[in-house]
């Protein structure tokens, strides 16, 4: 009987428990959604801005780019600070920050005064990407961590394929100020739910004193801006100024690593790279980011000039990638938590260099099936990987590490997007070359030429990363202690 009580007893002190960790999860959930909204829902405002300020492309663009370079230039200090004084009251100031600062963008009478708030903006989704990771981990019981970061992806997958959509809705409706008032109640529910359900303070804020790298900071935005810029700018053309910000970054990120080696409190542990693991996993996310920015970046082209598409048929096809890797990241997670995170990550990318593989052979005879079926194929791989991934660095790391391993974490993959925007964009551009038949107009064949080769080395890409995870298997494996 006495036995019988204390099962009650514990089942019952177990729920409010249970029921915390999912208030918890799924502000962690909106807060991911936000950040990934706000890259998506930007772009379909360009043209919108560029009428209302009577602005060249070359400068709304600047509207997206200030939110990405803000993002990749603060996301690691903003979990190192995380790690230091708490994660609970910088993922709050996060969420306010953002959230003011969408109406700062709604109601902008400039378009700079617009593209200061989008840094501001950006400033705000960095310390959301960058925590809600590190939080799955004191709010989800380790089991279950598979099946929580599943659910992020999934969330962050949703943004993205939200954001044309619901931006174009908004914009017809109401005007392009709609696009950043509508963060607005959303970013105001999220605050009250991570209010209601975060720890009060994070067991893992650090109270022996340590100081705030502030060179170490400065230097690694610095290294990161150049190199994001030298990315980005010239739209497709790499010339002396994109080159010169590569030099300035290899120079900046070099005095970076020697201040690293000598302050007391450094902003990133340089020995924590040593642990093949960790090193692996940065590397891999950062290659199939780039691998998964060709589908972004390539396949319109393929879709309208190889297979003769019209703009609608376009977005309903590629909406298809980001609609599996929502679905996907859900299943995934739940696998993840059964078979293991590095057997996961190992059939992910072989799901994504199956798919890449299929996507290189590009027969247009095929029509959308012919990138319908590979893109599917390519995305449950990346969804499988992403989730997996995430889920063997975050249970892996020292509990004071994880602010800042979850900032390395966004950042790898956010270099990757940029270098893919790049690097994928030059080769098709490059492969397609002789096949122009107009002003940016492709001809069948150029356009599945061009498809076929950046593809080509998108497969070859994904088999480094495959090679990387096996690396990362086979230490683990070595690494556990053998039970006879």
């Amino acid at each position: 009987m006495a036995i019988a009580e204390q099962n009650r007893d514990g089942r019952a002190s177990a729920l409010p428990q249970m029921q915390s960790a999912r208030w918890a999860l799924a502000s962690l959930s909106l807060a991911t959604l936000l950040s990934s909204l706000g890259t998506s829902i930007a772009s379909v405002g360009l043209p919108s801005l560029m009428q209302t300020f009577g602005a060249s492309f070359q400068s709304v663009q600047w509207v997206v780019l200030a939110y990405l370079l803000a993002i990749t230039t603060l996301i690691v200090s903003a979990g190192r600070l995380a790690d230091m004084f708490g994660r609970r009251p910088l993922l709050l100031g996060g969420i306010a920050l953002f959230t003011s600062a969408s109406v700062l963008c709604g109601l902008a009478p400039t378009l700079w005064l617009l593209i200061a708030a989008r840094a501001v903006q950006g400033l705000g989704a960095a310390l959301m990407m960058a925590l809600t990771l590190a939080f799955v981990a004191e709010t989800v019981s380790k089991e279950r961590t598979g099946s929580a970061m599943g659910l992020l992806g999934a969330m962050s997958a949703i943004g993205t394929t939200l954001g044309p959509s619901l931006g174009g809705l908004l914009i017809a409706g109401f005007g392009w100020r709609a696009i950043f008032l509508v963060n607005v109640p959303m970013g105001v529910l999220t605050f009250a739910l991570a209010w209601r359900a975060l720890p009060a303070r994070s067991k893992t804020a650090r109270d022996d004193g340590g100081t705030f790298d502030i060179i170490g900071t400065a230097l690694l935005a610095l290294t990161l801006a150049a190199y994001a810029l030298a990315m980005t700018l010239g739209r497709g053309n790499f010339g002396t100024l994109n080159i010169s910000l590569l030099v300035t970054a290899g120079i900046v990120f070099f005095l970076f690593a020697a201040v690293q080696a000598k302050v007391k409190n450094p902003l990133i542990q340089l020995a924590s790279f040593r642990d093949l693991q960790l090193s692996a996993s940065l590397a891999m996310s950062l290659v199939v980011a780039t691998v998964m920015m060709a589908t972004l970046v390539v396949a319109p082209f393929y879709l309208s000039s190889g297979l003769g598409l019209d703009a609608a048929m376009v977005g309903l096809v590629l909406s298809t990638g980001p609609l599996v890797s929502a679905l996907s990241a859900l299943v995934a997670g739940r696998l993840t938590d059964r078979f293991g995170a590095h057997r996961m990550m190992v059939a992910g990318l072989l799901s994504l260099a199956t798919g890449t593989l299929l996507l290189s052979l590009a027969m247009t005879k095929l029509g959308i099936a012919g990138y319908v079926v590979p893109i599917t194929v390519t995305c449950i791989g990346y969804a499988l990987f992403q989730t997996s991934n995430n889920a063997a660095v975050m249970t892996g790391i020292s509990a004071g590490q994880r602010g800042v391993v979850s900032g390395l974490l966004n950042l790898s993959r956010n270099l990757g997007l940029i270098t893919g925007a790049s690097l994928m964009g030059a080769i098709f551009a490059i492969a397609s070359a002789e096949g122009h038949v107009g002003i940016g107009l492709l001809s069948s064949e150029a356009a599945a030429q061009g498809m076929q080769v950046t593809f080509q080395t998108a497969t070859v890409l994904a088999l480094v990363a495959l090679f990387l995870a096996l690396l990362s298997a086979r230490a683990v494996g070595r690494a556990k202690p053998n039970v006879s």
